[in-house]
């Protein structure tokens, strides 16, 4: 580690990164987002750990989604209040039926940037540079659109600010408050089954409420039934950006990157000797790292050694991402042997990146039962092996979307996804299609309590 600075990355091979035009405009602006106020505090970021080590233990749950990649143009009130109160619904029928803590973790406030498959995108015989998200160009098919320009890190910077202020709102402004269950409701599930099932838990936690309440116990006296915690997230793709927001912790002299709570590595850019493995060693936030389908036993050992050297509980989340088709196939050896070494890590399922398909339309999509499949294998595996199923990753909105088919609860078909098809890249879960899926996992950590 002493060797290890914030910008130790940059002797490394990097890949996914943006090809800006004008340097000199990319380093000014690098250093004047140096200067900026945190956008999160370290002490946070420790308490999630903290957090995440129970997770790993089997004694509490991780529920981490949000959007594929944040929009500028769709940056809005609403959309987070949306979002806020969906994560708010899934936690309270996780909790509620599975009978242990839900910790919350939000893809949202610094979810730009994505990775793409190639770095060019042809459309009628033009070939110009993929759109790598709002934080690097624009999604508009011209050549001006698709040229990376750096005063973008200053625009998701100052919209992450503005995000995080509101969700520290909401969750300690009375929005998170156990009275306001029945209200958290969304106006598009109140007139469908899944609408009148939530209102069944809501009716049932109010009486709860009552009985405190005639106890002395309420939400005035007792901090736990009026506020919570919305932790952020995203994936730290840019790290000329994350390197500008790392700071050196007064307290402990440790290094955390303030850009979000926690950050994780991406499939694609997860190589042992490149510059994301070496930004992520010395920070000590709370991290994560995808694991799909090419990943081996001996590599995984070795980028857990890499990431986590002191073995230390709530330090690393694995968000396993094989597809429903591989999961079952691939997965085990892997869970079997890092078990086996005794890692201790946080394991947690991203069903959404593996099942992405395109129709005869031209959408990309997902299947709500190829979701639901790897994640009930997902289970199935860790039960078999005994081991902890520690929590799920999920790409999704609060918003009234059509983008994945299927699901009792929305019945989208491929032929209707272009009613409300709205996602900057990769298709989510709508609200309801999010709680369905909370609902079919509440059901799993019922019978495992």
């Amino acid at each position: 580690m002493c060797s290890w600075t914030k910008s130790s990355w940059r002797e490394k091979p990097i890949k996914q990164q943006p090809n800006y035009p004008d340097l000199k405009k990319l380093r000014s602006v690098e250093e004047e987002l140096a200067t900026y106020p945190p956008l999160i505090f370290a002490e946070e970021a420790r308490t999630l750990k903290e957090k995440l080590a129970s997770v790993s233990k089997g004694n509490a749950f991780l529920l981490q989604g949000g959007d594929c990649a944040e929009s500028f143009n769709a940056f809005d009130g609403n959309n987070i209040k949306s979002l806020f109160k969906v994560m708010m619904q899934m936690a309270v029928v996780m909790t509620f039926s599975g009978g242990k803590p839900v910790v919350k973790v939000g893809r949202v406030a610094g979810q730009f940037a994505k990775p793409r498959s190639a770095d060019f995108e042809e459309i009628d015989g033009i070939s110009l540079p993929s759109y790598r998200g709002d934080i690097v160009n624009d999604m508009e098919f011209t050549e001006k659109a698709r040229i990376p320009k750096a005063k973008k890190l200053l625009k998701a910077y100052n919209q992450s600010a503005a995000t995080v202020n509101l969700l520290r709102a909401f969750a300690r402004g009375g929005m998170a408050d156990l009275q306001q269950v029945h209200n958290w409701n969304q106006d598009f599930l109140k007139n469908n089954t899944l609408g009148a099932k939530y209102e069944e838990i809501a009716c049932k936690i109010s009486e709860s409420l009552q009985f405190m309440e005639s106890i002395g116990i309420n939400s005035k006296n007792t901090a736990q039934l009026a506020e919570t915690v919305l932790y952020t997230s995203h994936e730290a793709l840019l790290l000329n950006y994350e390197e500008a927001l790392t700071r050196q912790d007064s307290l402990t002299g440790d290094w955390y990157d303030c850009s979000a709570h926690m950050l994780w590595i991406g499939d694609r850019t997860r190589g042992l000797e490149d510059a994301h493995i070496e930004f992520f060693r010395g920070i000590k936030n709370p991290i994560g790292c995808k694991v799909g389908p090419s990943m081996k036993e001996d590599e995984l050992i070795r980028l857990i050694d890499a990431l986590n050297p002191e073995n230390e509980a709530g330090r690393l989340n694995l968000i396993v991402r094989m597809g429903v088709n591989k999961v079952e196939e691939l997965y085990p050896s892997l869970l079997k042997r890092v078990e086996s070494e005794g890692k201790k890590v946080v394991w947690s399922c991203d069903p959404m990146h593996a099942n992405v398909e395109k129709t005869n339309t031209g959408y990309k999509t997902r299947d709500f039962e190829n979701i639901l499949g790897e994640v009930k294998q997902f289970f199935q595996i860790h039960k078999a092996q005994g081991s902890v199923a520690g929590g799920i990753h999920l790409e999704m909105t609060g918003q009234d979307v059509t983008e994945c088919t299927g699901s009792t609860s929305s019945a989208i078909t491929a032929e209707g996804l272009s009613s409300r098809y709205h996602t900057q890249c990769d298709p989510r879960l709508n609200a309801d299609q999010a709680l369905e899926l909370a609902f079919l996992i509440a059901d799993t950590l019922k019978e495992a309590r």
